[in-house]
C-alpha cells in the first residue's frame, strides 16, 4: 500500500472512532461561543444601574445578604463585576456539590436573583463540551482522547487533501457548486476541512490542555514555564501577631485591591476559609482573563504572600505563564474579540460537518451507482435476434 492509502485508512477507522464525540464537542463549542453576549441580552438581573455619589456596598455586607438567601452553604467569593452590573455573591462546594449565584445591586442590596448555576443552559452545554453528559471521571478522559485523535485526523486530512501537482491544486481550493451533490460533499469535506484545519488544531490543541495533565505539563515546559500548572491558595502565617482589624478582612482586602487597580473592569474578593490566605483578583478588560492580577493576602496580617504557581501577578508572569493564562481565550476566540468569537463558532461549525460529511464520503463509496459511459467510441451493440436473421434469409435465397 501507498503511504496515502495508509493515511487514508487510517483516516478513516479513526474518524469511525472518534466522529460523533468531534461532533458533540464541536457544535457545544459552537452555542457556547457567544454565552457572555446571549446571557446578556436574555438576562436583565445581571445589570444594575449606577448610582453616582452612592457608595458601593462592601463585600462582608453583601457576602451576609446573599447568606440569608442560600442558609448553610458556603460562599466562595464576591465578584463586582464593573460599572452599570450587578455584584455576584458565588456559592461553590465540591462535596456535597452545589453551584449558586447571587445577583445583587451593589448600590442598594436588593437580591436581582438566586441561580442555580448547574442548571443553567450554558453550564448544561459546557458539561456537554468537557463531559459528554457523562459522569466526571468517565466523561472526561473519553472527550480529550477524542480530541487528540481529532489532531492526528486533521494531521492525515491535511496529507490526503495534498495535490500531487499543480493541475490538481487547481481544485483542491474550490468548492465546485455545479457539480452533483456526492461531488459537492466531497469538497465540503475536503475543502472546508483544509481551510479550517489550520485553526482547528489550535483549538483543540488548547481543548488538550484542560483534558490532559501529562499534556498541560508538556506543552508549558516546552514553552519554558518553570512554576507549577496548579491552582493552590497559599496558607496564612499561624504564628505571626494579628493585627488590629477595623473591618471585616474581605472589606479590607477589597479596600486595598480597589486602590491598587482603579481602572479595574472586575474584581473579586474570596472569603476567609481555613487557614488559608484570602484571594482577590483584578482583570483590567472585560471579556478577556489572562491578564487578570491574582493577590494573596495574609488573613492575619493582611501582608502580600507570594506563589509559585502561574496564577500571581500578571508583572511577574513569564511569556510561558502567559501563553498558558492565555489558553482560555484563545480557546474561546476571545483574544481577539468579537472577530476571534465569530471565528471560532465557524470554525466548530466546519468541524461538527466534518463527521457528517466523512461518513457520506465512505457510504457512497461503498454503495457508488454503476453509470453508463456517454461514449466510448466501441462499437454499437448487435440485437440477439439479427444473426438469426441474416442466417434465415441466406438460406431462403
Amino acid at each position: 500500500m501507498s503511504f496515502k492509502k495508509i493515511v487514508g485508512k487510517m483516516h478513516l477507522w479513526l474518524g469511525f472512532a472518534s466522529g460523533l464525540i468531534v461532533f458533540i464537542i464541536s457544535v457545544t463549542g459552537c452555542i457556547y461561543a457567544f454565552q457572555e453576549e446571549i446571557q446578556d441580552m436574555t438576562q436583565p438581573f445581571r445589570f444594575a444601574a449606577e448610582q453616582p455619589g452612592k457608595p458601593l456596598l462592601p463585600p462582608s455586607e453583601l457576602k451576609a445578604i446573599a447568606e440569608k438567601q442560600l442558609p448553610g452553604k458556603h460562599v466562595h467569593e464576591v465578584m463586582y463585576s464593573g460599572k452599570g452590573r450587578a455584584a455576584q455573591v458565588i456559592f461553590f462546594a465540591f462535596e456535597p456539590r452545589y453551584y449558586y449565584n447571587v445577583y445583587i445591586d451593589p448600590y442598594t442590596g436588593e437580591v436581582l436573583k438566586v441561580l442555580d448555576m448547574d442548571a443553567t443552559f450554558f453550564r448544561i452545554i459546557l458539561d456537554g463540551h468537557f463531559y459528554l453528559w457523562l459522569p466526571e471521571t468517565i466523561g472526561q478522559p473519553i472527550a480529550a482522547s477524542a480530541t487528540l485523535i481529532f489532531v492526528v485526523m486533521l494531521i492525515s486530512g491535511i496529507v490526503l487533501w495534498w495535490p500531487k501537482n499543480s493541475k490538481a491544486a487547481k481544485q483542491r481550493f474550490t468548492i465546485k457548486w455545479s457539480a452533483r451533490w456526492r461531488r459537492k460533499n466531497y469538497d465540503l469535506h475536503n475543502v472546508l476541512g483544509f481551510y479550517a484545519s489550520w485553526i482547528a488544531i489550535i483549538l483543540a490543541v488548547t481543548g488538550l490542555v484542560w483534558g490532559f495533565t501529562w499534556f498541560a505539563n508538556g506543552y508549558y515546559k516546552l514553552a519554558g514555564g518553570d512554576k507549577s500548572i496548579m491552582f493552590t491558595d497559599p496558607l496564612s502565617d499561624t504564628t505571626a501577631t494579628p493585627v488590629h482589624m477595623s473591618k471585616h478582612v474581605m472589606d479590607m482586602v477589597w479596600d486595598k485591591m480597589r486602590v491598587e487597580h482603579p481602572n479595574a473592569a472586575a474584581l473579586v474578593v474570596h472569603a476567609p476559609e481555613g487557614n488559608y490566605a484570602i484571594g482577590a483578583s483584578a482583570n483590567p478588560q472585560p471579556g478577556i482573563y489572562w491578564k487578570t492580577d491574582y493577590r494573596f493576602f495574609d488573613q492575619f496580617t493582611l501582608k502580600e504572600v507570594s506563589v509559585d504557581h502561574l496564577y500571581g501577578r500578571i508583572a511577574e508572569a513569564s511569556t510561558a505563564d502567559k501563553l498558558m493564562r492565555m489558553n482560555y481565550d484563545i480557546h474561546v476566540g476571545a483574544i481577539l474579540g468579537l472577530p476571534g468569537k465569530i471565528l471560532a463558532f465557524f470554525i466548530s461549525l466546519i468541524c461538527a460537518s466534518l463527521p457528517v460529511t466523512g461518513v457520506y464520503i465512505w457510504w457512497g463509496r461503498r454503495h457508488k451507482e454503476k453509470e453508463v459511459p456517454a461514449s466510448t467510441g466501441a462499437r454499437k451493440p448487435v440485437p440477439v435476434m439479427q444473426p438469426v436473421i441474416k442466417r434465415v434469409k441466406s438460406e431462403t435465397i
